[in-house]
């Protein structure tokens, strides 16, 4: 089996990280920041998706310039940089300890997950990571069937854990089961409208779930 994690609001605490980001990056611009809320509510979806949904109406030369301003602002060593929700690391030692294999398919770009991964000593730690700007961005399942087919892993054995309905979007459309978390970006009530398998309110419940005791 594989458990497929989004990264952002899923496994790092890093939403707040974001939405300061682009809003700092809209008023270096000259831009009217998006509302904070407006923000959150694309956290999950790829970098050049989430400029158009919050910014829309700019040409390619605009999205790019937000592109590069958010970039810098999240990379900025003057930001703490985001760290694991609690009980990140002990629920994913745990699910491996089941010899269940561990994912990565995130809306961050290449770049930003290998940065975050290594300053965290995780570089090598999953077995397969998927990025939006290396595939298509969520829901769109592809980097989902990609990760499968490198894993040699089926619909049936593949779990997907997620705080956003674009991850369980992505599950849905792949043909595979998923997991809500409850402290990321989208509602219960969002959530619960894909039929996950559960919505568990922090990562060690993920250990107390069935599709994952065996």
């Amino acid at each position: 089996m594989i458990a497929i994690f989004d990264w952002d609001g899923t496994l790092c605490n890093s939403i707040d990280h974001i939405v300061e980001s682009m809003r700092d990056a809209a008023t270096e611009l000259r831009m009217e920041p998006p509302p904070a809320e407006d923000v959150r509510n694309i956290v999950g979806l790829g970098l050049p998706e989430a400029i158009s949904r919050l910014f829309p109406g700019i040409d390619e030369s605009r999205r790019a310039d937000v592109a590069g301003a958010y970039s810098r602002h999240f990379a900025s060593p003057d930001r703490a940089p985001a760290a694991l929700f609690d009980g990140a690391l002990s629920a994913l030692n745990g699910l491996r300890d089941r010899g269940i294999e561990l994912a990565v398919a995130t809306g961050k770009s290449r770049r930003g997950l290998d940065r975050v991964l290594g300053s965290l000593s995780l570089g090598d730690f999953f077995d397969a990571t998927r990025c939006a700007d290396e595939t298509r961005s969520k829901p769109h399942p592809m980097m989902l069937h990609e990760i499968m087919v490198e894993r040699g892993k089926s619909a049936t054995d593949t779990v997907v854990i997620g705080d956003s309905e674009y991850d369980l979007g992505m599950a849905r459309q792949a043909g595979v089961r998923s997991v809500a978390v409850s402290f990321g970006v989208h509602s219960e009530d969002r959530l619960a409208a894909y039929a996950p398998l559960a919505i568990v309110h922090d990562l060690p419940a993920l250990l107390e779930l069935e599709v994952f005791s065996r």
